[in-house]
């Protein structure tokens, strides 16, 4: 199925046209995917599944739908956070299509990046190049990745990502963002829709951070389920050359006619960053989250910023990071660099450290 489509039928709570008929397989489809969700949570709520256990606090950066949330500047700024502090965290991540498949695969050893994206996994790599003093290590059972980073790099706190539906291994925190304009996407649960459960799945959380780039973005309910809310915002930090590493303030992309390409959970919501920060967008071209890029769809970029007119070719980071192959597109191309700010900044960070019970 095109992914365009899927965007379409995802967006609209009441497709029209000829993805009527889409969205209702889909709707079939979604039955017994969200009867084996209900059913495996119902299993580990009575204790009837095991949760392993490792030796330190674990903190769990999670949402309820497919992607699109800022888990990966999230769990970023937290590691910075606990760092400041004096301790010594390591992130563990599925690895979601690299091609490591080790019970434990090594990305960073907390001195130097030892794997690269199409190995581990395009967002792993991102944050072992933004955190290069933290361990990050993937694979499909954080138990056993997290017992090989407390053994091997001494971390003394788990950070895992993208974990919330990850109930085979206990934590000390549950961390759970949602899309601060549309928590819950359009209500359905894959495939008809981006949730992954149920709204009531957020029960289990101990925080929710509502994410979105727009301050005045509309939110839900405060205090949703009794739970502390914070809000996200993603802050553009820095305009990068992807090929030299050359910083720029990002105030330098005002006014520039920029072709703009992403391949992650929301592409529009890039294309809509670059227009907040006042770059004129003169072409857009959206791909699937973690699409792996070859020669043709380079020179297709090349031919579209040509056409109309761009001075400037930029993504985004994660992007960049599976670009690595082409250096000479890199030397053609801008990353827009993003950080998440979560405030109030101290409450969250007391709240943080309490739920670890961390002093």
């Amino acid at each position: 199925m095109r992914s365009e489509m899927l965007r379409e039928i995802w967006e609209n709570e009441r497709p029209a046209g000829a993805t009527v008929a889409v969205a209702a397989l889909l709707g079939l489809l979604a039955l017994p995917y969200g009867a084996v969700v209900a059913l495996r949570n119902r299993l580990y709520d009575r204790g009837l599944l095991p949760q392993g256990e490792l030796p330190c606090p674990v903190v769990s950066v999670g949402n309820l739908t497919v992607g699109g949330t800022g888990k990966t500047p999230t769990v970023i700024l937290m590691a910075r956070i606990l760092r400041e502090r004096g301790w010594r965290p390591a992130v563990l991540s599925r690895g979601y299509g690299g091609s490591a498949r080790e019970p434990v695969n090594v990305v960073s050893d907390g001195k130097r990046v030892v794997l690269g994206w199409s190995e581990a996994g395009d967002e792993p790599v991102l944050i072992a190049r933004t955190l290069p003093e933290v361990p990050v290590l993937t694979g499909t059972m954080r138990l056993l990745t997290g017992r090989a980073a407390v053994e091997k790099f001494g971390a003394n706190v788990l950070i895992l990502d993208d974990a919330f539906q990850h109930r085979s291994l206990r934590r000390s925190l549950d961390v759970v963002l949602i899309d601060a304009a549309r928590p819950f996407g359009n209500g359905s649960m894959l495939p008809r829709g981006p949730l992954r459960e149920k709204p009531e799945g957020l029960r289990r959380a101990h925080v929710i951070i509502r994410t979105g780039a727009e301050e005045n973005a509309m939110e839900p309910t405060p205090g949703l389920f009794g739970l502390p809310c914070f809000r996200g915002y993603r802050r553009a930090e820095a305009l990068v050359g992807a090929g030299t590493g050359q910083v720029f303030p990002v105030e330098d992309i005002r006014g520039r006619k920029g072709c703009a390409f992403a391949g992650i959970g929301r592409p529009d919501s890039f294309r809509e960053s670059l227009a907040g920060l006042g770059a004129q967008v003169v072409s857009f071209r959206p791909f699937d989250d973690h699409h792996p890029y070859g020669p043709g769809d380079l020179d297709d970029l090349l031919r579209l910023a040509a056409a109309s007119g761009a001075g400037l070719i930029v993504t985004t980071e994660k992007d960049a990071v599976r670009l690595a192959d082409f250096p000479d597109f890199l030397a053609e191309l801008f990353f827009l660099r993003i950080g998440m700010e979560i405030t109030p900044a101290e409450a969250f960070a007391g709240l943080l450290f309490t739920g670890l019970r961390i002093k």
